[in-house]
Order: C-alpha cells, then structure tokens, then sequence
C-alpha cells in the first residue's frame, strides 16, 4: 500500500467550464495536446483511456530535447463526471495498489474552475524537479490548452 503521508496539493483556477476541465483530463484528443510538462510532448497513438471505475490509462511523455521516453499508467478508481477523477499514477508494469494516487476535485467559481490536484504516495515539494514540479509545470500546459479557442468547439461537441 501506499504512504498516504507523503504527497502534495496544487490549486488552480482556469478560465473554463468544469466540462472543459472535465473533458481535458478525459478525452484522448485533448489529452494528448497537454498531459505533460513543459519541454515534453505526447503523442496521440500513445494515449488510451478507458474512462469508468477499473478502467485504465496509459500515455508517453517524450522530452523534447532528448527524446527520452516515460510510459505511465494507471487505473481510474473513481469517475464523478465534471466533480470528481481519481486514479492511480506510475509505472505501467507495477502494481497499482502500489502506484501514487491522484485525486483531482472540480469546482465553480466566478473565475471559472477551480482545480484542486491531490498526489498522495510520493513526496513532492516545489523545486524538487521531479513530480511537484512535472505536476505544476503539466498544469501550466494545461491551463495554456484551455485557454486556446480552437480546441473548445472540439471539445464541446464530444
């Protein structure tokens, strides 16, 4: 089991409607376009998602500079649509019992939505370069993909 102790929260408000949000953290066309830090990128055939409670995922995140690849995976253990994403986080080929938990939480407010990232089983703290870091800078990616126009028609018809 993990160690629930160690972990981290960032918050967030994005300019957007939580379906946006929503649909950004589970569609793979959108996810594809974000999910990874800043200097990475993921390609589309690398993304799969199965979207329910003990479905899974899996995406690669490719540094821009090196090439260097990292395949991460995991299962959704909870699905509250537009309120509530749970999953598990890490190596495709470990145990996800055994995985760090991500719980994201969703919420109205006048600037939009506010998001709420809890990682619990791995330490983190910012500066670490390592998963606080890669969260927050995944964030900043986030937030610039909300933010572009020309993915929201898109989006909004699925």
């Amino acid at each position: 089991m993990i160690d629930e102790s160690k972990g981290f929260t960032l918050v967030r408000t994005f300019a957007a409607t939580p379906e946006q949000v929503w649909t950004a953290w589970t569609d793979p066309d959108a996810a594809a376009q974000w999910f990874h830090p800043e200097g990475a990128t993921t390609p589309r055939e690398s993304v799969e998602m199965d979207v329910r409670v003990g479905g899974r995922y899996t995406y690669t995140m490719v540094n821009d500079e090196d090439g260097t690849e990292v395949v991460t995976a995991g299962v959704y253990r909870e699905v509250s649509p537009f309120e509530r994403l749970v999953f598990t986080w890490g190596d495709p080929h470990s145990d996800p019992d055994d995985a760090p938990v991500v719980t994201l939480v969703l919420a109205t407010t006048d600037a939009g939505t506010q998001l709420t990232l809890d990682l619990r089983g791995a330490e983190g703290a910012k500066g670490d370069n390592f998963f606080y870091d890669g969260w927050d800078s995944a964030l900043n990616v986030l937030d610039s993909f909300l933010q572009d126009d020309s993915h929201r028609s898109t989006t909004a018809q699925k």
